[in-house]
């Protein structure tokens, strides 16, 4: 084996003490922390914690992709995503690293394939249908909570069609929504770790989780004695079998991955159709053009599937919002072994965060960068943001529901803007940077529009 080289060299420094001066604010938002560090040290910096161990953000392309694809092998998801998520969620797709990830991502990789996901376009558009019919007429609301609940219902709707109780899901959707926000405190305050023990709420999140798990349980319980067909993402999985053994995945193992499908699938589609909603309100020249796409596009009396392919435009407003909040805003990695990204040479299990917020803000790589300008993902022009725009990550881990997010934001947001005026008396989004990006007090005013 090669000696390990010993001189490590690491970009620049953010003085610890500086840090910790800034700790409190930094923990309640490092959005512009962020931004001020990358200013004054350069598009990746550093923070030393004792004596070995480092810190590093980075907005730099090459960085990011270095990490995510060139040499994802050498990077795992660290120890803060897997183990806080895994505690309540379980080991799938979103916890899982190694061998065992890519063993689950080759299994559930075909429930997500084009074809199947077309078969699910009926069910979102009822859904969406639904829920957008109970939008107030002529009324201000906090849009992110309209968003949240159409979020959740097309992931349920989509997963278990038609085979749930309202009252279930319910309570599903509380039991989700109290974990992510233990889970937020839980990451957010490391040093609090023993009184959450001690207090009893890390014992109350888990009795939670095993609440949901178990109604989740008796779904597919359920469904395997029924021998019924439903066309949904439920039966996709209980049809998917491993390569090497041919077996199917086990029960504890399906409620893994469907905790993670709720947990991902919903509050990261929540929060981009609440900003996109914000920035058409905001935008009323671009809203325009979205009506005009989506009225031409009705027109044709095509099917909803159809429909989507002939939206472009609206697709591209959906892409820039997601540009200016990505949902995902930040992930990290840690590095199996020692390894040189550009001219840092790093020591193993250094903790490497990407901004993909500040990537798709990045004043070297976009043109007017905090302004909203759908027309950069239109034709050619998209081909510029290739390597600078992940929404949904990048490599060999990106968002395996990424098909599945953008029907549905299309299909919402085409309704949406169809059947109503939007209108906003807020100037800019205050965001809560959490798991997710979330938006705070997103007041929308809908108008029913007379047809």
């Amino acid at each position: 084996m090669p000696k390990k080289q010993k001189t490590y060299n690491y970009p620049e420094r953010l003085p610890l003490l500086k840090f910790f001066l800034n700790a409190e604010a930094i923990r309640k938002n490092p959005i512009p922390f962020h931004r001020q560090f990358f200013n004054s040290y350069g598009d990746t910096f550093s923070v030393k914690l004792g004596r070995k161990k480092h810190i590093m953000l980075s907005r730099d392309k090459e960085v990011v992709q270095y990490i995510l694809q060139k040499n994802h092998k050498n990077y795992y998801k660290s120890t803060i995503q897997t183990k806080y998520l895994s505690k309540y969620l379980g080991m799938g797709l979103l916890t899982a690293n190694g061998e065992f990830w890519l063993k689950q991502r080759r299994l559930i990789q075909p429930a997500f394939h084009k074809k199947k996901m077309d078969s699910l376009v009926d069910i979102m558009q009822q859904t969406i249908e639904d829920e957008l019919e109970n939008l107030p007429s002529d009324a201000t609301t906090d849009v992110f909570n309209v968003m949240n609940q159409l979020a959740f219902n097309v992931v349920a709707n989509s997963l278990f069609n038609l085979s749930v109780t309202g009252n279930e899901l319910k309570r599903l959707q509380k039991i989700i929504q109290e974990i992510q926000l233990f889970l937020v405190k839980e990451v957010r305050l490391p040093h609090k770790g023993w009184w959450f023990k001690l207090s009893g709420q890390v014992r109350k999140h888990k009795l939670l989780a095993e609440e949901s798990r178990s109604i989740i349980r008796k779904i597919i319980e359920d469904r395997k004695a029924s021998n019924e067909t439903h066309d949904d993402l439920l039966d996709m999985l209980l049809a998917t079998r491993y390569e090497d053994t041919g077996e199917p995945m086990s029960t504890k193992q399906l409620i893994d991955e469907i905790s993670i499908l709720f947990v991902a699938g919903h509050e990261t589609t929540a929060n981009a159709l609440a900003f996109t909603s914000f920035l058409l309100a905001k935008h009323q020249d671009i809203q325009r053009k979205v009506f005009e796409e989506v009225s031409a596009a009705r027109d044709a009396m095509s099917g909803s599937l159809e429909q989507i392919k002939m939206l472009p435009f609206t697709k591209a407003v959906i892409d820039e919002s997601m540009r200016l909040y990505p949902p995902a805003w930040i992930t990290d990695r840690e590095n199996l072994e020692d390894d040189t990204i550009k001219e840092y040479h790093i020591r193993e299990n250094t903790l490497v965060g990407v901004s993909f917020y500040e990537l798709h803000r990045n004043p070297k790589y976009w043109e007017s960068p905090d302004e909203f300008i759908p027309e950069r993902f239109m034709g050619d022009r998209r081909k510029e943001t290739t390597g600078i725009y992940f929404p949904f990550g990048a490599g060999p881990r990106m968002c395996i529901g990424m098909g599945f997010a953008i029907y549905e934001m299309v299909l919402a947001v085409s309704h949406m803007v169809y059947h109503n005026e939007l209108s906003t008396k807020v100037t800019e989004a205050k965001v809560n940077p959490l798991i997710t990006l979330k938006p705070i007090d997103l007041f929308v005013h809908f108008k029913t529009r007379g047809h």
